[in-house]
């Protein structure tokens, strides 16, 4: 069982994962340590760590921003992978999945990748660009280190295109609530129940909900039906409000952190 399994597995009953997203480099590695450190002390389940990359198009505006500002740092994969190493060191047990864009990973390589990801302590990985029809080649070079592929479900998903990924997913799948890209809209929380009910006709995984979560309210109704709530673009404010103060840096996005995974637990 892969190390993102038992999160889910060993969550007691009721009680539902919280996934941040926080971008790798985004203030500088040594304060995203610090800030994965904050974050599980503060209930993370699972880390999402950004790979940064030049043109994140699936991200709004407060998540793109910290994308270019961890390229304009010349933050890498490499560096990503050196920073979950890093964690591993005093973490053993919170799990980690790499999100981001498939270029930087077609260039290292499918299989070199999948051996230094899986020996830096990553567990999951999801290429937001990648469609699942040609994650064939990725898949087999993942499977065969135990890290996991993750694909995101979107509200215009077809019933035939999730029935495929059933066949091809792992660890969890990643429900894109809203229409649109990461910080946007309003959620519609009946809408996205019976999204997660159509979902799990066909895929047998825990399910998190992403997009549009921005406090321990919302957090709290999506955590009725959902497997895991997966918060990003709220905390990654915080990162740049307070990208010259460490201190006041580290406590806010301690305290929302805290506020989240106390209300779904």
């Amino acid at each position: 069982m892969s190390r993102l399994s038992q999160v889910f597995a060993n969550l007691p009953k009721e009680h539902k994962a919280f996934i941040p997203f926080i971008t790798a480099g985004d203030s500088g590695l040594d304060n995203t340590y610090e800030l994965m450190l904050t974050l599980v002390d503060n209930g993370a389940d699972v880390i999402e760590l950004g790979v940064p990359f030049s043109d994140p198009m699936a991200d709004g505006p407060m998540i793109a921003k910290s994308h270019q500002r961890s390229v304009e740092a010349g933050i890498g994969l490499k560096d990503v992978l050196a920073l979950v190493q890093r964690f591993r060191a005093v973490n053993n047990s919170t799990a980690i999945v790499l999100m981001g864009y498939l270029n930087p990973i077609e260039v290292y390589g499918y299989q070199a990748f999948a051996a230094d990801a899986s020996q830096s302590g990553v567990d999951g990985l999801l290429v937001v660009d990648m469609p699942p029809e040609e994650a064939h080649d990725l898949k087999q070079s993942l499977d065969a280190k135990e890290v996991d592929l993750i694909f995101l479900v979107a509200p215009t998903t077809t019933d035939e295109r999730i029935k495929f990924l059933a066949t091809v997913a792992s660890g969890f799948i990643y429900f894109v609530s809203l229409k649109g890209v990461t910080g946007a809209g309003h959620l519609d929380i009946d809408a996205v129940k019976q999204n997660l009910s159509r979902i799990r006709r066909y895929i047998d995984l825990p399910v998190g909900v992403g997009f549009g979560i921005k406090d321990a309210q919302t957090a709290k109704a999506i955590s009725d039906n959902a497997d895991a709530v997966i918060v990003g673009s709220a905390l990654v404010a915080f990162i740049e409000k307070y990208a010259d103060d460490k201190t006041k840096m580290l406590e806010s996005v301690g305290n929302l952190a805290n506020e989240i995974s106390s209300a779904i637990k």
